[in-house]
């Protein structure tokens, strides 16, 4: 046969051919095994767990636990449907079984606090007591979902958290009136305070002011005092610069005039060596001419004394 379990049960198989048993969401169940179904929903457990601190002072310790199998881990899985599985959830085995554990753990925790202790660290009492009732929890493969501690309860005759909230409140109520002393001492001397450093201010203020001022004169004097120095030496700078031009000019006159004196006479001179080098072409083509002249008078000579003699 072939059973399907629902999203919230899980199939627990036991017989032929399964050494222990056999957890599974769906299975083939044979002849000569065992096949029943379990629910994992978390159920709701509610205590009241009465327990007495360390001055041997008793309180009530109401809480709600949401608690279910495990089923994260297949070990924890199978605790549980070996343990709490074959009966039923909300039975009152189960219950004093989970009863028994948060008594005894919360029990055993507050017999080693005052109550001055657990009262004033309820939150840490608290997150102990689940922690250590998770510890116990684990060996029958159940897990904590959510766990609702409520304010801890005086038992009838034993009125401590009255008491206790009694002082607090009137300590409470004694510290407001010494805050409130203390804030209005500390308005009076903040208001003169106040005054003393408005006057403070402003005497500093103005002295600050004054130092502003002199310090701009200081600075302005300084800086025109700069901007005429600085005219000034511009002014001299540009004299000689002028000075320098002038100076310059007057020897490159004086090169120019050397320059054209020398020209000028470089010029006379080269004018009297062209004349020089005329008259002596003048007179060497007179001479050449007088020699022609010579030669063509002796060879008319020797012309008609040859031809006189001949």
């Amino acid at each position: 046969m072939y059973k399907v379990a629902s999203a919230s049960e899980f199939l627990v198989i036991t017989g032929v051919g399964i050494n222990d048993i056999k957890i599974s969401k769906t299975a083939w169940v044979f002849p000569g095994q065992s096949c029943t179904i379990f629910d994992i929903s978390p159920v709701n457990y509610t205590f009241e767990v009465q327990a007495m601190s360390a001055e041997k002072l008793p309180f009530i310790l109401p809480a709600v636990f949401t608690i279910g199998p495990r089923i994260d881990e297949d070990a924890s899985l199978i605790k549980y449907a070996k343990l709490i599985s074959p009966h039923d959830k909300l039975s009152n085995h189960v219950k004093e079984l989970v009863q028994g554990i948060i008594e005894g753990e919360t029990r055993v925790l507050a017999a080693s606090m005052t109550m001055e202790e657990i009262f004033k660290g309820t939150k840490e009492f608290k997150q102990e007591v689940v922690e250590k009732v998770q510890l116990e929890l684990n060996q029958f493969g159940l897990l904590i979902y959510n766990a609702n501690v409520k304010q801890l309860v005086d038992v009838p005759g034993h009125e401590y958290f009255s008491y206790l909230g009694q002082k607090t409140q009137m300590e409470a109520a004694n510290q407001a009136k010494i805050d409130v002393s203390e804030a209005k001492m500390k308005g009076e001397i903040g208001s003169k305070l106040r005054e003393g450093q408005t006057l403070q201010n402003a005497a500093k203020i103005d002295a600050e002011t004054k130092i502003i001022s002199t310090q701009r004169q200081g600075e302005g004097k300084k800086e025109e005092i700069k901007v005429k120095t600085e005219v000034k030496v511009y002014e001299n700078q540009r004299e000689a610069e002028v000075a320098e031009a002038n100076a310059e000019l007057a020897k490159k006159k004086a090169g120019w005039a050397k320059e054209s004196q020398v020209a000028e006479v470089e010029a006379s001179k080269a004018v009297a060596l062209r004349d020089a080098e005329l008259q002596m072409e003048v007179e060497r083509m007179n001479a050449m001419t007088r020699t022609e002249k010579l030669k063509a008078e002796f060879l008319s000579k020797a012309s008609v004394e040859y031809e006189t003699k001949v």
